[in-house]
């Protein structure tokens, strides 16, 4: 089977793909650990795609303890260039609805207990991180997702908490005065590690409530969670099935993604750790000479 271009993160509620064809499960040793979950690498249309469930198949991980590193780096390995997250959210505006779609552009950070970087122990680098999410890849997926006939919000601010809890009132009240579209707790370091192995990520955030600063919403339960995210699964699984089409397994050579590390590893090579050139040679070995 050929390498997957495109992988699907799957969060709460997506926990395999219907329509895979010539598929196998593949696990995968990294540096970093083992992935959520074993990989299915199959075919979607003749288009060969990795899905990954973020959370593990029914549902065995905290937020906090997703192996985002190990997760990304698996799937750097596999080939991987592009990577479409699924994510269940909750909305920060009046406008955005529940059972909407939101493709974000920005992300703010108030994840506390998180490693957000390979990099680290001997070397160090510093990506660019302006524009978090792969507007290319965005683009097409916002497309793809107009195309099922969901209401598409394009662009937005996702504020990733730490969890596993919902907010308080007066965090949730805080997020809006920031003019923050939706919350939610899975898209770092998941979108910084993306970068850093130089890989397209784009989200496709499925609102599943107004967060708790709703005169509707008494409070978030798991109950009202699932049961929206549920309905929302089908064409989640529509734009899954055509964004493989759309992209067809490849990534743009012009997009910046794909070459974020270019002048941002600042530690001389000279200087590099055995251990540390051999743990990130499938992220640094283009730019600097192997030994």
């Amino acid at each position: 089977m050929p390498s997957p271009s495109l992988a699907v993160i799957g969060g709460s509620g997506l926990y395999d793909i219907e329509g895979f064809t010539d598929w196998e499960d593949v696990e995968i040793d990294t540096p970093f650990g083992r992935p959520s979950d074993a990989i299915t690498v199959g075919k979607i249309e003749e288009i060969c795609v990795a899905f990954l469930p973020r959370h593990g198949r029914g549902h065995r991980l905290m937020p906090t303890e997703i192996p985002a590193h190990a997760n990304i780096y698996a799937l750097k390995k596999l080939g991987v260039k592009q990577i479409v997250s699924v994510s269940a959210v909750g909305s920060l505006k009046e406008e955005i609805e529940p059972l909407d779609m939101l493709v974000p552009d920005q992300i703010i950070d108030r994840t506390r207990s998180r490693s957000n970087t390979f990099f680290g122990q001997g070397i160090v680098a510093h990506i660019g991180f302006a524009d978090p999410f792969c507007a290319a890849l965005s683009a097409q997926l916002a497309d793809v997702a107009a195309e099922t006939g969901a209401t598409v919000h394009r662009g937005g601010t996702y504020v990733v908490m730490e969890g596993p809890a919902f907010s308080t009132r007066a965090e949730s009240q805080l997020y809006r005065s920031w003019g923050a579209s939706v919350i939610g707790m899975t898209a770092l370091p998941e979108a910084k590690l993306a970068r850093e192995a130089e890989m397209c990520y784009a989200t496709l955030a499925l609102v599943t409530d107004y967060d708790c600063w709703h005169e509707s919403e008494d409070h978030v339960s798991v109950e009202l969670v699932i049961a929206n995210l549920m309905k929302n699964v089908d064409k989640s699984k529509q734009v899954i099935r055509g964004i493989a089409q759309r992209v067809n397994g490849t990534a743009g050579a012009e997009c910046s993604c794909q070459s974020a590390l270019k002048d941002a590893i600042i530690t001389s090579p000279s200087v590099f750790t055995d251990e540390a050139r051999e743990k990130l040679g499938l992220l640094i070995n283009k730019y600097v000479n192997s030994k």
